[in-house]
């Protein structure tokens, strides 16, 4: 079975001032090279889950596409990533048309486990619908999706990425209790890069 990582890394990072996927982290997670920056930290997870994975990147991002050559995925440039996150996780689904799911990660959140991604993924292989991880009780990322639901995907734009699909089919979203904070937590501001 075809599971691709579509990881959305094309976002304007404004509360961090800009440029936080190439922030280097001071404190690597479990199984990160130190001096290691938070896209390709995520990106790092992501590739040692899935076998296929897609990051999206914003046009002409030179810098982002360097930071994550020699990693074992394909950069895809958006052109119309400015419109949102939507518009991002439909140009990366798009990119892995024909896949029979995807499970859609975001570049700054790269303390999710590798056990949940594989989980999510494991949970698309056997049949689920929709599927995402949650820590005591809070559903967080990545999400998983059927192949089913690539026309809702690849139709998305603006900012709001596939919140909706969710909510419209919420009694079909297989939630995995997984043992990982990292599920919920992402960086936003150079504080969130603090070790905790």
């Amino acid at each position: 079975m075809r599971i691709v990582g579509i990881m959305l890394a094309a976002g304007e990072a404004r509360r961090f001032g800009g440029g936080k996927l190439l922030a280097v982290m001071p404190q690597a997670p479990q199984g990160i090279p130190s001096g290691t920056c938070v896209a390709a930290a995520s990106a790092l997870r992501l590739t040692s889950a899935l076998t296929e994975v897609v990051a999206v990147v914003r046009p002409g991002d030179r810098v982002l596409a360097a930071a994550l050559a020699g990693l074992p995925l394909r950069v895809v440039e958006c052109a119309h990533a400015g419109a949102g996150m939507g518009a991002s996780l439909a140009c990366g689904v798009d990119a892995a048309a024909g896949a029979d799911g995807w499970v859609v990660a975001l570049a700054d959140m790269p303390w999710v486990a590798r056990t949940t991604i594989a989980a999510v993924a494991a949970a698309l292989g056997a049949g689920e619908d929709i599927a995402a991880p949650a820590y005591r009780g809070t559903r967080g990322h990545p999400v998983g999706f059927a192949s089913r639901h690539y026309a809702a995907l690849a139709a998305l734009s603006g900012d709001t990425g596939a919140r909706e699909i969710v909510a419209a089919h919420r009694g079909r979203v297989a939630v995995i209790e997984v043992d990982d904070a990292g599920i919920l937590r992402d960086v936003d501001t150079p504080g969130d890069l603090d070790p905790r």
